[in-house]
């Protein structure tokens, strides 16, 4: 069984909408970067955002 290489982003509350950005196209293209980094490994790579 293969396990997936979590990366973690904490930001603030109030930067929390700036991570996302409009209707996600930021953590969109972060997932979309890190999708052809994983790719490119032969791995898999997975993003999560924290709230601090």
């Amino acid at each position: 069984m293969r396990r997936a290489t979590v990366f973690e982003v904490a930001t603030a509350a109030e930067d929390l909408g700036k991570v996302i950005g409009r209707r996600g196209r930021a953590i969109r293209a972060l997932r979309t970067l890190l999708d052809a980094r994983a790719e490119a490994d032969g791995e898999q790579y997975g993003l999560e955002v924290l709230e601090q």
